[in-house]
Formats: structure tokens, sequence, C-alpha cells
């Protein structure tokens, strides 16, 4: 369930990051090939010099992307762990197949 919730995190973050995406491009994609004395020259933007809502939600949305794969990934070792451990006690070994047949 750890690693579902992860999972679902990250996704959210990166729909979210997509859209900021889109955000930006929308925003500076017009800036982008434009000088301030007329010229058609390239202007290079940094984050400093961008909206800071815009920016916020850019360092927001990666933040919870990193966090939310962390959990999945976490979520998913603990289940490991825990099914290994599990294996353990019931007496069969944790790299052997199962002998149980179903049809």
């Amino acid at each position: 369930m750890r690693a579902l919730c992860g999972a679902i995190i990250t996704a959210g973050a990166l729909l979210g990051l997509g859209m900021t995406a889109l955000g930006f491009g929308y925003r500076y994609g017009q800036t982008a090939g434009l000088d301030r004395n007329g010229q058609g020259e390239i202007v290079q933007l940094h984050l400093s010099q961008m909206d800071k809502p815009l920016v916020f939600i850019l360092v927001f949305l990666t933040c919870a992307a990193i966090i939310g794969m962390g959990i999945a990934f976490v979520g998913l070792a603990y289940h490991h762990h825990r099914r290994f451990h599990e294996h353990l006690r019931s007496g069969q070994s944790p790299t052997a197949p199962s002998t149980h047949v179903t049809m």
C-alpha cells in the first residue's frame, strides 16, 4: 500500500510538472527570441528573473516528485522484506518455487 501511495503522489507531481512546463512555455515562449534593443539575439532567462509563483510551483512539484519516488521505493522494499520474512516463518525457502498448484 505504501508503494502504491508513493506512486500516486509521484504521478500527480509529474502531471503537475507537465502543466507547469506548459505554463512556462506560454509565459516565456514569446520572449525567448527577442532582445531589449530589438535585435534578434537570444535572451537567457534565469529562475531569479521569472515569476515567483511559477518558480515556487516548479520547486514544490519537483520536491513532491522526489518524495513520492522515495516513498514508492521504500514501500516496495519494505513489502519485499516482509514477504521474505513471511516465507522464512512458514518454513519455505524464499527463493524456491512454490509447490502449490492452482487450477
